[in-house]
């Protein structure tokens, strides 16, 4: 997918004469790795002693090491496991906080060769304008990358919430008419509508199974697998325990692991796997992902960590990698270009040692990553970057004067309030008895909760502001305020002073996006993200290094789940209870509820 000249690789159909003429000793590679143990993914063993062969960017052959007798360049392996690249087959670059460029980096560095992005949350911004942003800033980025078309861009009906874009089955079918690099459609969020037989939904799944293209998924509980199955869907991240995963390999949908640090709520791995270490399942059929990550960890707890965790969680080295290279490729019908070791494929390959930590990275056959460092070829490409159009940087539109706190009750209520617990996804509907009181204050200490508002930010629904209240998320001071709040996007934030959720909010209006820390009217953390409140232009050490300021501050203000489980708290397709622009949605009722009843 690389526009980049120098990491361009041919397709097979015009390299196959020279990758035989090499493979059979007619001609010189360009470059031969030598010395090495292969990874096998197609039959899942370690091979000794070998070397491989490179022409053109792609695998001409796997030889004994020492094969070769002509002129070519060489490298040494010493004795490193030479492995295929791994493919992340659902990921979501907006996540990360950095462009498509910039995530090149950190997953190159992590051994990732190939992913597979969703970018419904730019989507929801920008409407078909973001995805096609993303799409030529992906064309820039020396890494392959495929888009998941966005499914489910508003998440909800207008009447539950309101967002910047509505991608509706005409455009979606327009998207993968245009780009080659829509291969499929990405995870159907609205699970519940889908088997209920909502029509908008199942028009979206026919655009692209009309077309070839497979869908992929999202679901949470085990009544709904078999209705969403039968409509079309082959694939979820979502399998958060063993009996559902069961359920899902069952019915003929594939499943990705996914893992991610284990205080985040995206480490279901090792729950989700015990179907197959547990229950006997194959796992020709399951792959790992990273799905979310921030700049932060996308570093650190790249797709190798999660091959690591599941070779801990009872998998073989050998499957725990064909897990993360060779079947996220197999889903997505690309076994013959990458995932594998085989001739003609992609010479995208990583060396790395006994524990799977890779060292070297080569990306079509150009050496991207050695010693766990970015070469002077990748860091040229990498000081280049898309520029996002103009559009992209005024997302963010905020009235003037808007309240951000609820009236405070002066007779006896209940009220609606969301209960946040680790890890963060699913939310407690909570039902707090409050008595009349003098100030807000006395509800918090009494019951420990703070001030929830979500604001609308898109300039659809100007003023629209909903209010609710958080209970057991340990907010100690201040406020925390986010404009990636999902998946409308909308601005989040949460309180014990309406003042200082002013000033949060303030601060992400001036920067047009970002997610920030506040105590005593002062800003005492703040990642910028300018690109559609989504997005930094910055590359991703330097993202990393404000986010992880942000997670310090974060943790000193007492929240209780990390800020990127908090970004979920508007996420209206996942139970029990949300906030959104237009109020408190019950899940999966699909209803709005108030936040004050009587008591």
């Amino acid at each position: 997918m690389a526009a980049l000249t120098r990491f361009s690789v041919a397709p097979l159909a015009g390299m196959t004469r020279r990758l035989a003429d090499v493979a059979s000793g007619r001609a010189d590679p360009d470059l031969v790795i030598t010395g090495a143990r292969a990874l096998s993914t197609y039959t899942e063993r370690f091979l000794p002693e070998r070397e491989i062969w490179i022409a053109g960017g792609r695998i001409a052959a796997l030889k004994p090491a020492g094969a070769h007798k002509g002129g070519a360049r060489r490298y040494d392996a010493q004795g490193a496991i030479l492995a295929p690249g791994l493919v992340d087959p659902h990921i979501h670059i907006e996540s990360s906080m950095v462009t498509a460029c910039a995530y090149a980096e950190a997953a190159l560095l992590n051994g990732t060769t190939t992913i597979f992005c969703d970018s419904h949350e730019i989507g929801n911004v920008m409407d078909v304008a973001g995805v096609e942003a993303m799409l030529e800033d992906a064309r820039q980025a020396p890494l392959s990358i495929f888009l998941t078309v966005p499914s489910t861009v508003p998440a909800t009906s207008a009447e539950l919430e309101t967002a910047g874009g509505d991608l509706t089955a005409d455009k979606i079918a327009a998207i993968f008419d245009k780009w080659p690099e829509a291969v499929a459609l990405g995870e159907k969020m609205d699970f519940v509508p889908v088997a209920l037989g909502d029509e908008r939904s199942h028009a979206i799944i026919a655009a692209a199974l009309s077309r070839g293209r497979p869908v992929c998924g999202h679901v949470y509980g085990r009544e709904f697998v078999a209705a969403y199955a039968a409509s079309g869907v082959t694939d979820t991240h979502e399998a958060i325990d063993r009996d559902i995963a069961d359920d899902l390999l069952e019915a003929g949908v594939w499943i990705f692991l996914r893992g991610g640090p284990p205080t985040t709520p995206w480490h279901s791995l090792p729950q989700a796997i015990r179907a197959v270490t547990e229950l006997g399942a194959s796992h020709k059929r399951v792959a790992v992902c990273t799905d979310d990550r921030d700049a932060d960890d996308l570093l650190m707890f790249g797709l190798d960590w999660v091959t690591r965790e599941a070779v801990k969680a009872g998998m073989s080295p050998e499957q725990a990698w064909s897990m993360g290279s060779l079947h996220g490729a197999t889903r997505y019908g690309m076994e013959g270009e990458i995932g594998g070791l085989g001739g003609g494929r992609r010479a995208d390959l990583v060396l790395m040692n006994d524990d799977l930590d890779p060292t070297h990275t080569w990306y079509g056959g150009e050496l991207v990553v050695e010693n766990g460092r970015i070469t002077p070829l990748l860091d040229e490409a990498l000081s280049t970057r898309y520029t996002y159009p103009k559009a992209a940087y005024a997302t963010v539109k905020l009235p003037k004067a808007l309240k951000l706190a609820p009236e405070l009750p002066t007779e006896r209520v209940t009220v609606s309030a969301i209960r946040t617990e680790l890890p963060g996804i699913t939310l407690a509907h909570e039902k707090i008895v409050l008595d009349p009181a003098n100030d807000w204050q006395t509800h918090f200490d009494r019951h420990g909760l703070c001030f929830v508002t979500v604001v609308e930010r898109h300039g659809k629904s100007p003023g629209n502001v909903a209010h609710g209240l958080l209970s057991n998320f340990g907010l100690k001071r201040g406020a925390v305020a986010s404009s990636v709040g999902h998946d409308s996007h909308n601005i989040i934030v949460a309180g014990t002073s309406e003042a200082d959720m002013q000033v949060a909010l303030d601060a992400i209006e001036a920067h047009q996006g970002g997610v920030c820390v506040v105590a005593d009217g002062v800003v005492k953390a703040l990642v910028a993200l300018p690109i559609a409140g989504l997005l930094s232009d910055k590359r991703v050490t330097a993202v990393a290094e404000e986010v992880q300021a942000l997670k310090r501050e974060w943790e000193a203000a007492g929240c209780t789940i990390a800020y990127m489980g908090f970004n979920l708290i508007p996420l209206s397709v996942i139970p029990e209870i949300r906030i959104t622009d237009k109020g408190l949605v019950l899940v999966p009722e699909m209803a709005l509820q108030p936040l004050f009843s009587p008591a």
